[in-house]
């Protein structure tokens, strides 16, 4: 296994950074600098946990540690479910997999980008706001994870985790998913969108809740985006945590999704006209 040779940690840090809470009963959430990973459980099944997303680059410790202090003494999780493999959501997965020799799951269309056969595509300056300027510095190169990582399946289940389903969201990534408990309509989101202005450095920092579109500086297909955040308005969330930002809930999170849906072009695209 091995990272993109253009692997390294970004420096960026928000309020939130090293905070863990439960957003519902069995998912619980810790930030790790700007991005979140959670551990969910099958709540049919004693002591069975599973980690979404790596984390940042250089997390592995915390992440672990994470871990070890919520879950019961000598538990592990079962395997890493990906949303998505941008450099923010897999920094840490191979220290994981050897730490932990569990395997990992993502969409069939993101395999390549977690093999070694295809890279993402530069970040974009057209958004306004310094996290997005930065962006042409953030790894894109693909990871390979070889034999360790294998597709989920195609029925939308998730292997030895009950109660979840996932859901193909693509626009921000052509294999990005999101994963959804029927029972209590909790969702993680992942970077289909988030809940603070991720272009923004100083929104970013003080970490003040609001829906947003995908972050802008890595997402290519916003018809494809818009359609993924209709998919999920659809299945009223009563709970939705993201992979940037806090979680939110009830008429706050109902009332955002409209807007964002509303107003996309507005909320969620960037201003092509910036480059003209």
């Amino acid at each position: 296994m091995e990272y993109g040779k253009d692997y390294k940690k970004i420096p960026a840090l928000s309020t939130a950074s090293g905070s863990t809470y439960e957003a519902a009963p069995g998912v619980l959430v810790k930030t790790v600098q700007i991005a979140n990973v959670f551990l969910i459980q099958d709540l049919m099944v004693k002591d069975s946990w599973f980690l979404v997303d790596a984390g940042m680059p250089g997390s592995a410790d915390a992440i672990i540690s994470f871990s070890e202090e919520v879950l019961p003494k000598g538990v592990i999780p079962k395997a890493i479910i990906l949303t998505h493999g941008h450099f923010d959501h897999v920094g840490a997965i191979i220290e994981l997999v050897q730490k932990w020799n569990i395997p990992v799951y993502a969409h069939q269309l993101e395999i390549p980008y977690l093999t070694g056969k295809k890279d993402y595509p530069e970040g974009s300056t057209l958004p306004e706001g310094i996290m997005a300027k930065l962006s042409p510095y953030y790894p894109n190169e693909s990871i390979n994870l070889g034999e360790h990582v294998s597709e989920l399946p195609p029925d939308g289940t998730i292997p030895f985790l009950r109660g979840w389903r996932w859901l193909h969201t693509p626009g921000h990534t052509e294999g990005h998913i999101s994963l959804f408990r029927e029972e209590d309509r909790v969702m993680i989101a992942g970077d289909a969108f988030v809940t603070v202005r991720q272009e923004s450095l100083y929104h970013v920092l003080i970490q003040d809740k609001e829906i947003h579109g995908p972050p802008q500086y890595f997402t290519f297909e916003w018809e494809k985006a818009k359609d993924s955040v209709i998919k999920l308005q659809e299945l009223k969330p009563s709970v939705s945590i993201t992979g940037h930002g806090k979680a939110m809930e009830g008429a706050e999170l109902e009332d955002g999704l409209r807007e964002l849906v509303l107003r996309w072009e507005e909320i969620a695209v960037p201003d092509r006209r910036q480059n003209m």
